[in-house]
């Protein structure tokens, strides 16, 4: 009974000595893993900088069922951010800095431990190189998983590196499947909208829409407003001395309504007009190749584009409805002059002998 006993305290005092051995133990971290991706630098920026994606490839190492994630207001840009439970795990990742296509500075934490994120991104030849840089101090609990699974940094490498492998896979396939199809003459019926208006570089275009869709988004939110129908961009003017672009995302309202100053929404009314519409099936990087698309059948079909007018787009299944670009559904419209209608021709009818007669 002794022996068994002592063994017993024998076994107390090695996982008393195993403990504090670990705690001593310096927890901080600085971990580094890169993967390059055969995708253009301001589509993987979209991606990863729009939170709403996130739990489509973040590696908690656990079962998807097992996790519940939390969506705010704003997921996109600086602030944007969401949260996760993982049984007895609480975390939450927030963006506090954001440049353009280029990184992205983020807070991480979980169960109260505050790591410090960062994400970057560079040009490399075919595609991005994407590096995540994560510094921390892990707690006693980390620590110890740490222990039976090689250390801290292999630990926490698995996890960011395996994230960045579900990245490259996802974005990857999701890019690369997209559809143009030319439907043909329509006429655009008149709306008034609400609208936001911006002046950003060309090749910043598709990551500014975004963030300002859901500002649009938040705005019929706030006022208690519904959207009659889906919401549009309207390319305001093109400076291709500076290489830049105005653009409006709006969102069509039911009547008008007036927005009290100073705010950055306004009110405006859509005339009705004809235009060619061109539907793109995919990520909105694709546009460019659904356009040249739209142009050539204009010039097949030697139909008059109207330049007084300006090109909109309607987002009829975009990011907040569908988390997969592939599965987007954008319609494209290049305002063009309605075909002349052929004047009908009656032919009066011809009396007959006993019409004459009648007569």
């Amino acid at each position: 009974m002794k022996i068994i006993k002592y063994l017993f305290l024998l076994f107390l005092l090695a996982i008393v000595g195993v403990s504090v051995y670990i705690g001593t133990q310096n927890g901080a971290y600085k971990i580094k893993n890169t993967s390059f991706i055969k995708v253009p630098r301001e589509v993987v920026f979209n991606y990863i900088n729009d939170y709403r994606n996130w739990d489509q490839w973040l590696d908690l190492d656990a079962d998807s069922t097992d996790v519940k994630y939390t969506f705010g207001d704003n997921t996109i840009g600086q602030d944007g951010s969401f949260s996760w439970i993982k049984g007895n795990e609480e975390g939450k990742f927030q963006s506090i800095f954001v440049k353009q296509n280029d990184s992205i500075a983020q807070k991480m934490i979980v169960n109260g431990n505050t790591s410090a994120s960062y994400l970057v991104l560079k040009d490399s030849i075919g595609g991005t190189q994407l590096t995540w840089v994560v510094e921390g101090k892990a707690d006693f609990g980390t620590k110890i998983k740490a222990a039976f699974n090689g250390g801290i940094q292999n630990l926490k490498s698995k996890m960011f590196q395996n994230s960045l492998n579900n990245i490259n896979a996802l974005i990857t396939q999701e890019i690369r499947n997209f559809s143009v199809e030319v439907i043909g003459e329509v006429t655009i019926d008149s709306v008034y909208y609400a609208k936001q208006t911006a002046t950003v570089k060309t090749k910043d275009l598709n990551s500014r829409v975004t963030p300002m869709l859901q500002k649009i988004e938040q705005f019929f939110k706030n006022g208690n407003l519904q959207m009659n129908g889906k919401p549009f961009v309207i390319y305001e003017s093109i400076n291709n001395q500076n290489g830049t672009i105005t653009f409006s995302v709006c969102g069509p309202l039911k009547e008008e309504i007036f927005v009290s100053n100073p705010s950055d929404i306004s009110i405006a009314k859509l005339e009705p007009f004809t235009a060619l519409k061109t539907i793109l099936k995919g990520d909105y990087s694709h546009r460019n190749q659904a356009l040249k698309k739209a142009m050539s059948y204009i010039n097949e079909k030697k139909i008059n584009p109207n330049t007084a007018l300006k090109n909109m787009d309607i987002y009829t299944l975009n990011v907040s409805d569908e988390k997969r670009p592939s599965k987007w559904v954008t319609e494209i419209l290049i305002p063009i002059y309605p075909k002349p209608v052929a004047p009908v021709v009656v032919t009066p009818p011809t009396l007959t002998t006993e019409d004459s007669a009648v007569e």
